[in-house]
């Protein structure tokens, strides 16, 4: 066997087996799906707890009134929850619409927070932090400027967590609200039932993990305050706060019947620049934690550590080397005899990809469509390549930020009517 076949061999098999983990997180999905189906939520305690929900919103003006209105519709006791909405370093024109909505509620608990340039305008985390500090709840709840929660979410989210002492955070589902808007919007619809809280229910079926959300989730205030809030360098703040959830000796917890409904990116551009955030932050969120993989201590995120690490690192390097022998054998720059293997392989993938994720949307109404298994075939020829070119300039740009010691920067995904 020549090297050339021995590195493809390497690849195959290790696509393979990231491709089997993940169908068998699905499979362990669905399963845990049908059984949190039936159960009713968990009832809220007879003391109440206080929560804040904090919005951090810069330049939202698009979006953020029907924000703040869905989460003055929480059917959670309206005494027993404050909104507070992080206007960070705005200048379109969110702080008069966020002051007509104080002035329209003027008995309910909604804040807004104005920070400007010398304090604000640094990101999600810098924004959180100082919501946090003006927070009267012990139990805080994000929702991002984009969503429109439905009005049992806050209830389900906070039942969960006062049942259990031994939960750090209990996060809901997100589902796509402009879903018909592109193609795009449909990829990323299935994506989000498929493999992100299908996969997450699957995570937490087999190894009782979880990873935070950007959005729909609730958190003890004490362990925020214990690992002095939000990693301001963190762009995935969202991953790297559950390892300390997790670092601390707690769980958390998928409960699906918490749903709500975000804004999706609706052209390549703006989804290109907000998916290479999140590779960046996720590569930062592994590199930083990476020492526990070898510690003790790191027993409890050793799998997400694992999955991220293959996610990232090995997954895309067998992908970038899969795709560059075939188009070098298909112009005749390079044999090699495992090709046309490979080329079987790639079809049984495509077939289980395919089979897999189609199965995953049935528990969804409205999903379970012939148009929608198009739209998963397509998926994978084109969907899933975008995302192999996002992870590699992610990772390129990580690595030039780390070399010329550059500040990530935030980027702020673009708002549509």
């Amino acid at each position: 066997m020549s090297i050339l076949d021995g590195c493809l061999f390497i690849a195959i098999i290790s696509i393979w087996l990231i491709l089997v983990v993940n169908v068998i997180l699905v499979i362990a999905g669905y399963i845990g799906y049908l059984q949190q189906v039936k159960p009713p939520p968990r009832p809220l305690p007879k003391q109440v707890p206080f929560v804040s929900v904090m919005v951090p919103a810069h330049n939202e003006g698009i979006v953020i009134v029907k924000t703040v209105e869905a989460l003055l519709q929480f059917d959670y006791p309206h005494d027993r929850y404050e909104i507070i909405v992080i206007n960070d370093n705005s200048d379109d024109n969110s702080a008069d619409l966020l002051a007509q909505l104080q002035a329209t509620h003027p008995g309910r608990h909604l804040k807004v927070v104005n920070t400007d340039k010398t304090n604000g305008g640094k990101g999600k985390s810098n924004a959180l932090n100082i919501g946090l500090t003006h927070a009267q709840g012990d139990i805080i709840s994000i929702y991002d400027a984009d969503n429109t929660p439905e009005h049992p979410a806050l209830r389900i989210l906070v039942g969960e967590l006062m049942a259990d002492p031994q939960l750090g955070a209990v996060i809901g589902k997100f589902r796509t609200r402009n879903k018909n808007a592109s193609l795009l919007t449909r990829f990323i619809n299935i994506e989000t039932l498929s493999f992100q809280w299908m996969a997450q229910a699957g995570r937490q079926q087999l190894f009782h993990l979880c990873t935070i959300p950007g959005t729909n989730y609730v958190i003890r205030r004490s362990l925020l305050e214990k690992v002095g809030g939000w990693d301001v360098k963190a762009l995935a703040e969202d991953t790297e706060i559950s390892f300390h959830v997790y670092m601390l000796g707690y769980r958390i917890k998928f409960q699906p019947k918490a749903v709500t409904w975000e804004q999706e990116p609706q052209t390549i551009v703006v989804w290109f620049r907000q998916r290479t955030r999140w590779v960046k932050g996720n590569i930062y969120v592994i590199l930083k934690n990476a020492k526990l993989l070898f510690k003790k201590v790191g027993r409890p995120v050793r799998f997400d550590l694992i999955y991220f690490l293959s996610i990232y690192f090995l997954l895309m390097t067998s992908l970038v080397l899969s795709d560059a022998v075939f188009v070098l054998s298909v112009a005749g720059y390079v044999h090699s005899d495992l090709q046309g293997f490979s080329n079987w392989l790639w079809l049984l993938a495509i077939i289980l990809f395919v089979v897999s994720t189609y199965i995953t949307i049935t528990t969804e109404k409205g999903e379970m469509s012939f148009s929608n298994l198009l739209v998963i075939i397509l998926m994978y020829i084109t969907y899933s390549q975008m995302w192999l070119a996002v992870a590699v300039y992610g990772m390129v740009g990580y690595i030039r930020e780390q070399v010329f010691h550059k500040q990530a920067r935030w980027y702020k995904t673009q708002r549509y009517k």
